[in-house]
């Protein structure tokens, strides 16, 4: 293994050769300016072998996955991603092939989502594999969205598909054996690879249509709950209008005991929001600009909590809202 300032120059400062600010890496900070009246916003994320990923996962898609969850956080709060720092925990014994495809599934996906490496620090760990990325974007003043603005009467909205991740990490895990491979692939990658919802998450501050907005990472339930919390609100939300991929679909009619962990499992990165009733055709007419699935799943009443109904009407009872580390 070469030392910590040739890691540095090999493979994360090309990730940073587009960012003048931050000089090559050369630095101990970074300098960026935000477009002309616009508010910088920022979001950490951490990632820990063993619980935010499995011992085993290809390096070029934790490199991709630890930029995505941030690039959510960004979307649900509608800006527009800048660039990031990145902090690297690796233990002794790691290989530098390993640090190599990890540098280049960054490279991937800054190319994708137009961000750069802004700086970071790189050291070593007795302990598992630690990754730490902080991003940064822009958004207009007084227009970014939080948890806290939604309205009596707002009805709730998530995009894509719920429960993929909870589903693609069983897979990965050896279970859902009775799926064919193709729909236990789809799935893995869903939970290696969420889709950052950065488009929607802008265009829903820049036409002023959500009320309340944030990312489902900890589980549908538990962050519709987030929303509750800060907005002091009730919501209600109806199972059977919780949108499902093929593959998620299939595995829920094969095995219908997997509904409470599709609501509550988590590492979906859809973006879940609330808005006016009169907002309705907009959104129709948004996720048709996007191409993007947007479905209504409840609606905020007065109150508190979080109620989940059946088809019949009935509440769901449910063993946990969703992941908690503590």
């Amino acid at each position: 293994m070469t030392g910590e300032f040739e890691i540095i120059a090999k493979y994360f400062a090309p990730l940073a050769a587009g960012a003048p600010g931050a000089e090559g890496l050369s630095n101990d900070g970074a300098c960026f300016t935000p477009g002309a009246g616009l508010s910088v916003a920022v979001t950490v994320d951490a990632m820990v072998a063993g619980v935010h990923f499995l011992p085993g996962d290809p390096p070029e898609t934790l490199g991709r996955k630890l930029l995505r969850v941030n690039l959510s956080d960004l979307a649900a709060m509608g800006a527009r991603p800048r660039g990031y720092l990145l902090v690297t925990a690796f233990p002794k014994d790691i290989e530098e092939d390993w640090i190599a495809a990890f540098a280049d599934g960054l490279a991937l996906d800054q190319a994708e989502f137009g961000v750069d490496l802004l700086g970071g620090d790189t050291v070593s760990t007795p302990g598992p594999l630690t990754l730490s990325l902080t991003a940064f974007g822009e958004v207009a003043p007084g227009r970014a969205l939080s948890r806290s603005g939604a309205r009596v009467g707002d009805e709730i909205f998530v995009s894509g598909a719920i429960g993929d991740g909870v589903l693609g990490l069983k897979a990965l895990r050896g279970e859902l054996t009775h799926l064919s491979e193709p729909d236990r692939a789809a799935l893995a990658e869903r939970y290696r690879l969420p889709a950052p919802r950065v488009s929607l998450g802008r265009a829903l501050s820049e036409r002023g249509l959500a009320t309340a907005a944030l990312d489902v990472s900890d589980g549908l339930v538990a962050d519709m709950g987030h929303i509750c919390d800060a907005s002091g609100l009730a919501a209600e939300l109806h199972a059977p209008a919780v949108p499902l991929s093929v593959a998620g679909a299939r595995a829920l009619e094969a095995d219908g005991s997997l509904l409470p962990g599709l609501l509550t499992g988590g590492d979906d990165y859809e973006l879940l929001f609330t808005l006016a009733p009169d907002k309705a055709g907009a959104i129709e007419a948004l996720a048709q600009d996007l191409g993007l699935h947007l479905t209504r799943i409840g609606r905020m009443s007065a109150g508190q909590g979080v109620r989940v109904l059946d088809g019949a009407g009935e509440e769901i009872a449910l063993p946990s809202k969703g992941w908690a580390h503590f």
